[in-house]
């Protein structure tokens, strides 16, 4: 899900109006409470070309949360990303830094 701010963020580092980026690049998220970036038709990032983020410089939490939290089948194909073995505890760390939420709680403020 994109948080607050990020989609001005984008549209401005590609040089689009908030509303334009929005309509192109964005969807309802699956639980219908906020937006997401669509997918290439591959289940791929839609900023993915190649082996390169179109948007690194500014790529959002969702973005930064990939591999780790979240990926689609086959990902290790197009992307240079490569999940990593932690321990539960590195992982419960890494997972608070990332999203500021405690994980494997359902009190998700």
């Amino acid at each position: 899900m994109l948080a607050a701010g990020e989609t001005a963020r984008l549209a401005a580092f590609l040089g689009m109006a908030e509303d334009d980026f929005i309509q192109r690049f964005t969807r309802i998220n699956a639980a219908r409470n906020g937006l997401a970036l669509v997918d290439q038709p591959n289940g791929a990032c839609i900023f993915l070309e190649g082996d390169d983020c179109r948007v690194n410089p500014v790529k959002p939490q969702q973005c930064l949360d990939f591999p780790n939290l979240w990926n689609f089948p086959g990902f290790e194909r197009v992307c240079r990303a490569r999940p990593q073995e932690v321990s539960v505890d590195e992982w419960k760390l890494r997972v608070k830094q990332a999203t500021g939420r405690d994980p494997l709680t359902t009190d998700q403020h």
